[in-house]
């Protein structure tokens, strides 16, 4: 395989203006805001054959927010900053900064619309 097989993700939301200013906070993140198919979404920078996934925030009769299945996870520079940020918006922590060896540290979240997310970062 000569590429990650992730390529794209859609993280579900109920209120699309508080998600977007949930993760733009949190992960700085700016957002291109579509219709597609009938569904409110903003898009995750993307760059053209940079590594990883992309993603968006997605509303819609078939987007259920929830803490059970896929986590996806966000690669961070500094965790603690990112965590720091999160509690300020309230987010609850579900599992503190962890030391997972080679892989560095991971935490995971509950976002502005009750998804678990995860972080990782380098050491």
């Amino acid at each position: 395989m000569s590429a990650n097989p992730i390529a794209y993700v859609e993280i579900p939301v109920t209120d699309m203006a508080r998600a977007m200013a949930f993760y733009a906070d949190v992960l700085g993140f700016d957002f291109e805001r579509q219709m597609i198919d009938g569904y409110d979404m903003a898009l995750f920078p993307a760059a053209e054959g940079a590594a990883g996934a992309s993603g968006a925030l997605v509303k819609g009769d078939v987007y259920v927010p929830g803490k059970t299945g896929p986590i996806v996870y966000f690669r961070v520079a500094d965790l603690d900053a990112v965590l720091k940020r999160a509690r300020a918006r309230g987010a609850k922590i579900l599992y503190d900064k962890k030391d997972v060896g080679a892989f560095g540290f991971v935490a995971e979240i509950e976002d502005s619309e009750g998804n678990r997310i995860a972080l990782s970062a380098a050491k």
